[in-house]
């Protein structure tokens, strides 16, 4: 954090339409430091991943976006500011919970619910990354969800106690900082084994769905790409996906 400029910017607005949105008008408008966010205490039209939505009760949840400039990231390895962003929440929410986990690609879960999600937006020029606006949703004191979602929990149901939101921010700032620097400085493959050992349902066989139906599989690895290898178990084939082409079946 220290590395951090002093310029950068930190806005902050009761509702928007999207903080991404808003970030990425403002990095294309005005070029702002590394580490600008925008923080929201709600959004009339959160995204997740693939066109997906994001619900949030007003002013119970962390909701905001960071803009960094990745150095020498090119388009096809972008998914390691995914890990780096998703290992950021994991390592945050720790000091707070245990069974914290990383389901691919990048939403993170409590043992088999839902906490928070991200939705990561890069601007490419050439076949390099320009920048990259880091859209993050934490459930922190929200109790009460709509009947539709399907797997829901906030860090106040899990610890009975009303969380406070900007310390929990700095956390991530922090954590995410410093595995950001760590990339900078050569360490895409720890980062890339942590992100592993990390992963929701890894070492064990568990049951998948594709557009062929269920099979019972193992999480082989996750490619540089951001693609999931899964090993089947009925006959060790590997099977590669990417986003929203296989789905984790409940047991």
């Amino acid at each position: 954090m220290d590395q951090l400029s002093k310029e950068r910017l930190t806005i902050r607005v009761d509702e928007v339409d999207s903080t991404n949105l808003m970030l990425k008008k403002i990095a294309r408008e005005e070029h702002p430091e590394e580490g600008s966010v925008v923080i929201a205490g709600y959004q009339t039209g959160g995204r997740g991943q693939m066109g997906t939505s994001w619900f949030s009760s007003k002013g119970e949840n962390l909701l905001f976006s960071l803009l960094i400039y990745p150095k020498n990231v090119e388009a096809n390895g972008q998914f390691i500011i995914s890990r780096i962003a998703s290992l950021a929440v994991k390592n945050t929410l720790d000091q707070f919970v245990s069974d914290i986990r990383i389901k691919w690609p990048n939403d993170i879960y409590w043992k088999d619910k839902k906490i928070g999600g991200m939705l990561i937006e890069n601007d490419i020029q050439g076949k390099q990354i320009e920048n990259s606006v880091i859209g993050i949703g934490i459930n922190i004191n929200q109790q009460i969800f709509p009947p539709d979602l399907p797997n829901p929990v906030s860090l106040k149901q899990i610890t009975g106690s009303e969380q406070d939101m900007e310390y929990i921010f700095n956390i991530f700032m922090r954590e995410f900082f410093m595995l950001y620097r760590e990339f900078e400085h050569g360490g895409t493959n720890s980062i890339e084994d942590e992100y592993m050992l990390d992963l929701y349902r890894i070492n064990d066989y568990y049951w998948f769905e594709d557009k062929n139906g269920k099979f019972k599989a193992i999480i082989e690895n996750v490619l540089p790409t951001g693609h999931l290898v899964l090993k089947t178990l009925e006959n060790e084939v590997r099977r590669r996906y990417s986003f929203k082409e296989v789905t984790f079946i409940d047991e």
